[in-house]
């Protein structure tokens, strides 16, 4: 397998997957919306066809070329929602693995990432084709099944998704300028700060499409409106014991994690010392 046609490839996450696979030894071709070569007669001279297109345009993508994709072929996607993607891959002909990078297109290189992939009908050859390419440009590869990495993702992105929609909402609100809030934060709360900034400076469709589509979100959300009313009680209570049952818990749940953690921001907070 060497020829490799990417359908969105002019895309920033398509251009940044073609440089890997042309690195590797691949003839790689792209289609998409201004492109003369389209997304069909890319497909019918592919070995390997990765769709890397918005979210929400996934599912329509497969559909328009699931017709003609043969057995001897393979379909992926780069997209962060898996179970229906990899569902309406499987209506083909073809193996299926989804990938899904958990990183944004304006990287120069893929070393030191992680990827996700969720091969459902592949052969154990074209699995380990895919792990090579990736771990000889430096990525890190974690093998879930689709229903696990849309469940995992439900915590990784939904939840710290819909968390940080909603301080900024309540920032947004508060009638406090954010000037002011910002001119006597510490490094530690301008890094939480920073998450804030980031997402938002970033394209409403990608976080509208994954908070909308993946099946899990609505459960972790629910659990997210308990846990906050919960704590809203505990500090409401006015009893110190309560407050301090409620934070020990949650100790004990992340304790492995706390001293890295800890390490890590401490080298975040001395970054922005030294380099205010």
């Amino acid at each position: 397998m060497k020829r490799l046609g990417i359908i969105g490839g002019h895309g920033g996450m398509g251009i940044l997957f073609g440089e890997v696979f042309h690195s590797a030894g691949f003839t790689v071709t792209s289609s998409g919306r201004n492109t003369s070569l389209t997304n069909v007669e890319l497909t019918r001279s592919s070995d390997i066809v990765m769709i890397s297109v918005p979210v929400g345009s996934t599912i329509g993508v497969i559909e328009e070329i699931a017709p003609i994709l043969r057995s001897d072929q393979v379909i992926c996607d780069l997209t962060s929602i898996k179970s229906s993607q990899v569902e309406a891959m499987m209506k083909t002909k073809a193996e299926v693995i989804g990938f899904h990078p958990m990183f944004g297109p304006g990287l120069q290189s893929i070393r030191g990432q992680n990827i996700i992939a969720t091969p459902e009908r592949c052969s154990e050859e074209t699995l380990s084709m895919f792990r090579k390419i990736f771990e000889n440009e430096g990525a890190k590869i974690t093998i879930m099944s689709p229903e696990e990495h849309d469940r995992v993702m439900s915590i990784v992105q939904g939840l710290v998704h819909f968390a940080t929609l909603a301080i900024a909402e309540t920032i947004r609100t508060s009638g406090i300028d954010l000037h002011k809030i910002l001119s006597v934060m510490s490094p530690v709360y301008r890094i939480e700060m920073g998450i804030v900034g980031r997402i938002l400076g970033q394209s409403p469709e990608l976080y509208g499409s994954i908070l909308r589509m993946n099946p899990e979100i609505p459960h972790v959300i629910e659990s997210f409106q308990t846990a906050t009313g919960n704590l809203l009680n505990t500090i409401s209570a006015s009893r110190e014991e309560d407050f301090y049952e409620f934070f020990e818990k949650n100790r004990q749940a992340f304790e492995e994690y706390i001293p890295n953690a800890t390490k890590d921001t401490d080298k975040l907070i001395a970054m922005m010392v030294n380099d205010p």
